[in-house]
């Protein structure tokens, strides 16, 4: 359990931060940047929040918790049998995301063309949202290149990215109120 009696430590004045295992690193670590992306995500989340209701704010609260779960999994290096077993994001959780993806996604107009963030606030934001998931599994695609670390952390901001995009057409009447891109329209 977390008890934060205060917040700033000094710890990382000189340009290096702890990790979950105790260990200090960079704050420019691949490591850093994934989960400080995953927070960046969080953050956007929670603006979108301030503009849907009911069963799609519950979705979005769940999400946020999941990706404090996916930071705390980021920070914290796996390593063979650990002291104190750290938490790791699961399999039902990126379960869980398809199977609200499909919920979502089934009453949708058929989509024809690809789509501009806008519509509504709420899809707006949840476009905004999505492209920073997007730019946090990139960088813990990049992290899982250089060392170990947790590929349902990738899994789960693959189809958060998808949950994201789904729930933004959602929130646009079903879709039809998507801004759609007509290609070459301003030539």
């Amino acid at each position: 359990m977390v008890k934060l009696t205060k917040i700033y430590t000094r710890t990382g004045d000189k340009g290096d931060t702890g990790l979950g295992d105790g260990s200090r690193v960079a704050k420019f670590d691949p490591r850093v940047a994934a989960y400080g992306t995953v927070d960046e995500a969080n953050a956007a989340v929670g603006v979108a929040r301030l503009h849907v209701e009911g069963e799609l704010d519950e979705m979005l609260f769940r999400i946020q918790n999941d990706l404090f779960d996916v930071g705390a999994d980021l920070c914290t290096p796996e390593q063979e049998d650990p002291k104190y077993p750290p938490l790791r994001v699961s399999d039902a959780q990126v379960e869980r995301l398809e199977a609200e993806i499909d919920r979502l996604n089934q009453d949708l107009n058929t989509l024809r063309s690809f789509i501009l963030p806008g519509g509504s606030p709420a899809a707006a934001y949840l476009h905004q949202a999505r492209t920073v998931v997007r730019r946090a599994e990139r960088e813990c695609a990049e992290l899982i290149s250089q060392e170990k670390a947790s590929a349902a952390t990738l899994r789960y901001l693959n189809r958060l990215s998808d949950y994201l995009f789904v729930a933004a057409r959602h929130v646009n009447d079903k879709g039809a109120a998507d801004v759609l891109w007509v290609p070459g329209q301003n030539r």
